[in-house]
């Protein structure tokens, strides 16, 4: 059941903390091996009245020019495209307007990029793993997350969830090293401290290593925030599964006791293990190469008293004006979800997992608020549950202490025409929640009317008193909301316009800037398919207006800006908004060389609110991968334009093969492009 008081709860010892591991492990356990005895699925679904002589019930669960002069900064220029301002968010591009870092591969580049005219690679440095992100300080500082694999005991299983874990445990991880090697084994995070103050000479100054997978950083001022979730290890010796045999498997009999014996198996070793096993020690390296153990500490865990499969989620807190060998952490044995964070706050929310599909269920997200004001610590706040669950991280917003929230709520309805489908049918609604802290407790202070019933929420944002939220079925309806009485959230306006907006981008105070899809009003098939840019004045919360629209390529086109925000980039200074974007020429789609269709590059537009939206140009980068035969990328190396930087009136185009700028007036003459080396380790 949905767990509506919810809290975290300390352990009074390691011994206290052990069991409990233990404990949820052996549920964990012998929940996925029950799976897999004779009839279980078809008992489940015979208490129900489940018939399974149909198809089964869907679920819904370069070319570098030199430069010696002095570098002097640009009047303006942009960096990552923040939720909150003052929140700097990590990505694998940071730029301080001098100065522009790109991860690509394994290697860190560091360019000298003002003047654009002398852009020159002055730089590089290898680092340790698969390097996710970065963050960039105002004292020449870089913070590098990379995953690493650093050999800990036992396996990992195969993901957060009681259904995922069902005879999926990989395989112990083989002895390797290198880029590609380090991301698929990868069961640790490295946070790398870079000076980067001589830009041609980036020297590392700090290393410290972590259990878990990186998921989020967040930089306010000196105190860096680092979300990472690791998995459950169990022993090595712990088998989900039990061996096949023809034999065996012809008599349910035998298969029952076979799977009953590896259970209890399976508890011995789990009872065996000991909290260092469960819980391994970080390390961390300081300049001159000493080691020092990270070893957890019982006391910074918390348990949720909601129902929750066996994971770990640390928020690790970095002082980077206090350098200490150890870095603040708070554990939660819980699943990763979604991160916010406002200067003061860290949120994490995750949603209520149902075991099996029944009516009468409904979204339920669990919302833990953590304290940041301290640099080097997070201090847990208090807890909630709300129905319904977000969208993404700007669903979230902190507002004057009070959390807004926007979600859609799954509602599983009996089906009235087919008795027999006791998975029943879902109906949406959508609303905003707002909620505060009340002794030690995230409580409910309202919530708007339930909106667009049948739709999903595609987009949010919130700014100031002010909220956004866009749903969708087949037309985009825009809906407002006035937020200045947190007890009563109402909507004031709406408007439908055809298509939907995945990205919502505050220009000024009375307008929004968008990003979507452009779809018929009628449902029309995938040739009336576009992205579109979109101009909202909200100046009238009551009666919101599309003033001007922007369609952006062929059918066939996309945009990473179409759910990463920051790909999107927005040019206050200069009224120019750059998305990075694929498309295909229409007459070559079909052609014999497929690739050859293919293009990529930086599209700019200008942005004016009393004229509109204008094409400006684009910078092609499509020359920077193979044109014939088939291109030599993969997931780890994508030589798309993923991002840009825009500098007075210079645009970077940025990709993982190279960077490129031009002038705004030129965008089809490139100035100078650096290239990268291809990366060729799987």
């Amino acid at each position: 059941p949905v767990q509506q008081s919810l809290r975290l709860e300390g352990f009074n010892d390691c011994q206290a903390l052990e069991k409990y591991i233990e404990d949820t492990a052996s549920k964990q356990m012998r929940a996925s091996l029950e799976q897999q005895k004779p009839g279980y699925w078809e008992r489940f679904g015979r208490n129900r009245g489940i018939d399974f002589g149909g198809m089964p019930p869907e679920v819904t669960a370069g070319d570098s020019a030199g430069g010696g002069s002095a570098p002097q900064a640009p009047k303006d220029s942009t960096g990552t495209n923040n939720q909150v301002e003052g929140v700097h968010e990590s990505d694998f591009v940071q730029n301080d307007g001098t100065r522009i870092f790109v991860l690509s591969g394994n290697r860190l580049y560091a360019h000298r990029s003002w003047p654009a005219e002398q852009l020159t690679l002055a730089g590089s440095l290898e680092v340790e793993g698969w390097p996710r992100e970065m963050l960039l300080d105002e004292h020449q500082r870089l913070v590098i997350v990379s995953q690493v694999h650093q050999g800990l005991a036992g396996k990992p299983s195969g993901g957060y969830y009681g259904g995922g874990f069902a005879g999926d445990v990989a395989s112990p991880a083989m002895d390797c090293a290198g880029f590609g090697c380090s991301y698929y084994s990868a069961d640790s995070t490295k946070v790398t401290t870079v000076d980067v103050s001589d830009v041609a000479n980036p020297t590392v100054v700090d290393q410290v290593y972590l259990p878990g997978l990186f998921t989020q950083a967040r930089r306010v001022d000196s105190a860096v925030r680092f979300v990472l979730a690791d998995t459950f290890r169990w022993p090595e010796e712990v088998k989900l599964w039990v061996d096949y045999s023809e034999e065996l498997y012809k008599d349910e009999d035998k298969l029952e006791d076979a799977i009953d014996a590896q259970m209890e198996r399976n508890e011995k070793l789990i009872r065996a293990n000991t909290l260092d096993q469960w819980l391994p020690a970080g390390k961390h390296v300081d300049t001159a190469g000493v080691t020092t153990a990270l070893p957890v500490a019982c006391g910074d865990f918390y348990r949720s008293n909601a129902p929750s499969a066996l994971g770990f989620v640390t928020v690790a807190s970095l002082d980077l004006d206090a350098r200490t060998a150890a870095p603040g952490r708070t554990h939660l044995v819980a699943e990763p979800g979604t991160v916010y964070a406002s200067k003061d706050s860290l949120y994490l929310a995750h949603s209520h997992y149902w075991w099996w599909p029944e009516p009468g269920q409904k979204d339920f997200t669990y919302v833990h608020k953590f304290d940041t004001r301290q640099p080097g610590r997070a201090v847990y706040v208090g807890s909630g549950t709300l129905e319904g669950a977000p969208v993404n991280q700007f669903a979230l917003d902190e507002h004057e202490g009070v959390l807004r929230m926007a979600t859609t709520v799954t509602t599983r309805l009996p089906e009235e025409d087919h008795p027999s489908w006791w998975w029943g049918r879902t109906t949406t609604v959508s609303r905003v929640t707002t909620m505060g802290e009340k002794n030690g407790h995230l409580v409910e202070l309202g919530r708007s009317e339930d909106l667009a019933e049948g739709e999903r929420i595609f987009s949010a944002r919130f700014a100031g008193p002010r909220g956004y939220v866009v749903t969708f079925l087949q037309v985009d309806p825009l809906f407002t909301f006035d937020l200045s009485d947190p007890a009563h959230p109402r909507k004031v306006g709406e408007l439908k316009v055809p298509g939907f907006a995945t990205y919502l981008h505050p220009v000024g105070d009375h307008h929004l800037l968008t990003l979507g899809v452009h779809t018929e009003a009628n449902g029309g098939c995938c040739g009336e398919r576009s992205v579109k840019l979109s101009l909202f004045d909200v100046s009238d919360l009551a009666h919101p207006k599309e003033t001007h629209t922007q369609l952006v390529g062929t059918a066939y086109g996309w945009s990473e800006a179409l759910y990463q925000h920051k790909a999107f980039n927005y040019f206050a200074a200069k009224g120019l908004v750059a998305i990075p974007f694929t498309d295909y020429s229409p007459n070559g789609y079909y052609g014999e060389d497929y690739w050859r269709s293919f293009r990529t590059e930086l599209r700019v537009f200008r942005v004016d609110l009393a004229t509109g939206i204008s094409p400006v140009g684009a910078v092609s980068m499509s020359d920077l991968f193979e044109r014939s035969g088939s291109p030599q990328w993969s997931w780890y190396y994508v030589p798309d334009v993923r991002r840009s930087v825009m500098a007075d009136d210079y645009v970077y185009a940025i990709s993982d093969g190279g960077l490129r700028v031009a002038k705004v007036d030129s965008l089809q003459t490139p100035l100078v492009t650096t290239r990268f080396p291809r990366v060729t380790n799987p």
